[in-house]
């Protein structure tokens, strides 16, 4: 007991107690009997690393269903918008697949009374030749089918980017043509949208072929669509079925529209300037074009450019809310006859004096710019500020004494003005022989590793006389053989163009060279090889050995943009688009205010073809080095060279280019190839305006009779104009005296001064060795060589030469519509071309 009574209270230990190992009795507790023990008491650390480990997993695991979910949800949401009240209607593109099939019955029993729906003939595209909107108040679902001409490619690659559905219609036993194979091969590249597939005719068929026609179509169809489903479309009720289909498919997500508001026009009208530009000056020939249409993919924003397939950009100058023409009505007449639309929700689009709402107008601060190109300041060099080892050297040449002739009584600073003649002369000379001697990427190299005895330059001689004489040959024979011609060797030759023959066939002999001997090169015998192949340098390694991608950029890159980093730029503005909120929303039939633009599309539209519209996103309208990565369209059998005009369709746009192919590798250099490959995907690059991925890219190259065959399908890669493209040449030389280690080459160079002058750059062989040029012998090309190990006499030493090559600046927004299609025979085989 304490003084004074008071108890003396206990001490109670808190959590950080010291608390002794107990003793091991060589068992191991439950958790239960540790749950027991503890009475709901929790340690300090009450979550070990292993609980952690766990919480977060179950964190992670609840996270990713909320994704899943939120994704699932906004799909069925997109699902039951389109075709509904709230979102644009279905819009199906209705495409022959064969000659001998008529497209047209199948729309028409579309539009039967027996289908439920209300027809709106008027409420289609105008001007096309079958197209027309139908409202189906049993499903609540409305539509609007196009039928396109399948001769006009361009006119159905377009539909088909915006469309949501394609419905193919098959003929009954064969399915398809060659020219319907083509168009499919097409649209698969492109990217295929929900589709369809329709066979007419069946029922006029026995029962009994019946079967076999549908067993024979299903094996066929099995290549191109493995899952899908045959519908025969012979009837009203059949119809119905495919109308439900369609309402209830699975819809496939096309990233490079989805990401862009895109519109169809259905309704257009021209309105000339005739008051003064802005600047004051007379009219010119441009105009505003109104289009309406509903709105699909994302939200429209009026301060945004527009392109126009096929036509360029352009801006917008307002945005109006007109009725929506092709409500869904639970009552309504069968069929709405032109000029009697349905003014449903026409009280809220309109005003108080019944005129059409204006949604938005843009904002003159704040639109887009169409400038597409940088501004080129000549006079705006790089200026650098210049480092202490060049003002040294600067110093140094000040003060060393030159020695030259000058006039009596010429002052020091009289002489340095004064020009030395020798030293000009040579100067001239160097530059006489620099410019006449200029290697352009299409010029002499190239000209002489295929032979040809075409002049090169102006200091090149003519032909020889016995390239005259063969020529005489030539004509002598083809006379002969003219005259001993019988009918049917007329009748088969009434169609071939003997131009094109041997265009042909040059191109296939130099396919031919280039696969036997890639790369390889005649050294010149008129100049000297190091005035001729200035441009080109030695490489110890392509893969580690660097390349300064600043430096000598051609004057075009000047004109371009570039991103500090693409890929980043990229998604930030795609995820900016995402989010975007503001503007004409998707599913609203608005009318779009395009100012200055040409009447030809007008002329277009009225002419029966698609009117496609495309919001840009920003910078989109700039140009720079795009590169895109293609594969040869196996139907393609002829070669196609590097920086050949080329048609493209690159997403929403279409344009002509040269374009440089090379290789496609992880390094930061890539070699240029001088063929399209067959067998290995290659990398394009082109000058052209920017475009985020994903986008597929459709390479078209034109005939001479103006079709165009598609000769290569792939995708949008990136932006980069750093991307270092090195065009490689191989010098070739014969050992002439071989010894251990060194050996005595000749016919590769044929004067001293070019062998001290590439003397730095390393030798390899054919057979794997490795050296260098260790002395010039003579004066006539013969240079003594050490490598690793001794040659043998049928190798062959090569030295590997690189230059950068450029794109050239081709770019031609206007592309020709092509000719009808028609299929061309198999050229003969590379091996059975004679090279001589």
């Amino acid at each position: 007991m304490a003084a004074g009574g008071e108890q003396q209270q206990a001490h109670r230990p808190g959590a950080y107690k010291q608390k002794n190992k107990q003793h091991k009795h060589g068992k191991h507790r439950t958790k239960g009997e540790i749950g027991r023990e503890n009475k709901g008491r929790v340690a300090v650390m009450a979550l070990t690393k292993k609980q952690r480990r766990e919480v977060r997993k179950m964190d992670r695991r609840n996270k990713a269903n909320q994704l899943r979910r939120n994704k699932k949800d906004l799909v069925l949401s997109e699902k039951r918008k389109l075709g509904s009240r709230d979102g644009p209607p279905h819009l199906v593109a209705v495409i022959a697949l064969h000659a001998e099939v008529d497209a047209g019955a199948v729309t028409k029993i579309l539009r039967a009374e027996g289908v439920g729906g209300v027809v709106h003939e008027d409420q289609g595209v105008t001007g096309a030749r079958d197209s027309f909107g139908l409202v189906v108040p049993r499903f609540k679902q409305r539509f609007i089918f196009y039928r396109t001409d399948t001769a006009d490619l361009h006119s159905l690659l377009d539909v088909a980017k915006i469309a949501d559905s394609l419905v193919f219609v098959l003929e009954s036993t064969e399915g398809w043509d060659s020219y319907g194979e083509y168009c499919l091969s097409c649209l698969f590249a492109q990217g295929l949208p929900s589709h369809a597939l329709v066979c007419h005719g069946v029922a006029d068929l026995t029962v009994k072929k019946r079967t076999e026609s549908r067993r024979v179509l299903s094996r066929t169809v099995e290549s191109h669509f493995p899952d899908a489903r045959l519908f025969p479309v012979d009837s009203e009720q059949d119809a119905t079925l495919l109308l439900r289909h369609l309402s209830a498919q699975k819809q496939r997500r096309l990233g490079f529209r989805s990401r862009r508001s895109h519109l169809l026009a259905q309704r257009a009208t021209y309105i000339p300037n005739t008051s003064q530009n802005e600047k004051g000056g007379p009219a010119t020939g441009l105009g505003t074009l109104c289009v309406s249409g509903y709105i699909r993919g994302s939200p429209l924003l009026v301060n945004r450019l527009v392109h126009i397939t096929g036509h360029g950009d352009f801006q917008l100058s307002q945005i109006d809310a007109p009725a929506d023409p092709l409500p869904i009505l639970i009552a309504a007449p069968r069929t709405v006859k032109p000029g009697r639309d349905v003014d449903m929700m026409d009280g809220g689009n309109r005003d108080v004096n019944g005129d059409v709402r204006v949604l938005m107008k843009a904002d003159p601060e704040k639109m887009e710019s169409l400038q597409a190109e940088a501004e080129v300041d000549p006079m705006d060099g790089e200026q650098t500020w210049p480092t202490e080892a060049e003002l040294e050297e600067a110093e140094e040449a000040r003060k060393k004494r030159r020695v030259m002739k000058v006039p009596k009584g010429t002052s020091a600073y009289q002489a340095t003005w004064i020009i030395d003649d020798a030293g000009q002369e040579e100067d001239d000379d160097d530059d006489d022989d620099i410019d006449s001697c200029d290697d352009d990427e299409d010029g002499m190299m190239e000209d002489e590793m295929d032979g040809d005895n075409e002049s090169q330059d102006a200091g090149s001689e003519c032909a020889s006389e016995g390239d005259d004489d063969d020529g005489e040959e030539e004509e002598e024979e083809e006379e002969i053989s003219s005259t001993g011609r019988t009918g049917a060797d007329q009748k088969y030759d009434e169609g071939m163009d003997e131009v094109e023959e041997g265009e042909g066939l040059r191109r296939y002999r130099e396919a031919r060279a280039n696969e036997m001997f890639p790369d390889e090169v005649d050294t010149p015998l008129d100049v000297p090889a190091k005035t001729r192949l200035q441009k080109y340098r030695g490489l110890k390694s392509f893969r580690s050995s660097p390349w300064d991608p600043l430096e000598n950029l051609p004057l075009d890159y000047s004109r371009i943009y570039q991103f500090q980093n693409f890929e980043r730029m990229r998604r930030r503005i795609l995820a900016d688009a995402a989010s975007e909120e503001d503007g004409a929303m998707e599913g609203w039939y608005v009318t779009l205010h395009i100012v200055d633009v040409p009447p030809s599309v007008m002329e277009s539209f009225q002419s029966g073809k698609p009117l496609v519209l495309v919001s840009l996103l920003p910078h989109e309208q700039k140009m720079s080095v795009m590169h895109m990565l293609v594969r040869q369209h196996p139907s393609n059998t002829e070669p196609v060279k590097s920086k050949e005009d080329l048609m493209f369709q690159c997403g929403f746009r279409r344009f002509r280019a040269s374009a440089i192919f090379s290789q496609h590798t992880s390094a930061d250099k890539h070699k240029m190839e001088r063929f399209l490959r067959p067998d290995a995907p290659t990398v394009m690059s082109v000058f052209a305006p920017i475009t985020f991925p994903n986008a597929g890219v459709l390479v078209f190259k034109q005939r001479d009779n103006g079709m165009q065959d598609l000769v290569a399908t792939g995708s949008l890669l990136n932006c980069d104009p750093q991307r270092v493209v090195l065009k490689r040449i191989v010098l070739s030389g014969h050992p002439f005296k071989i010894n251990r280690r060194s050996a005595v080459v000749r016919y590769m160079f044929f004067n001293r001064d070019d062998i001290l002058w590439f003397k730095p750059v390393e030798l390899r062989t054919k057979w794997g060795r490795r050296g260098h040029i260790k002395e010039a012998l003579g004066t006539h090309g013969h240079m003594k060589c050490v490598f690793d190990n001794q040659l043998r006499s049928q190798d062959t030493v090569l030295m590997n030469l690189y230059k950068r090559v450029y794109p050239r600046w081709t770019y031609d927004p206007y592309v020709p519509a092509p000719l009808p299609w028609v299929k061309r025979q198999p050229p003969p085989a590379l091996s059975d071309i004679d090279m001589e």
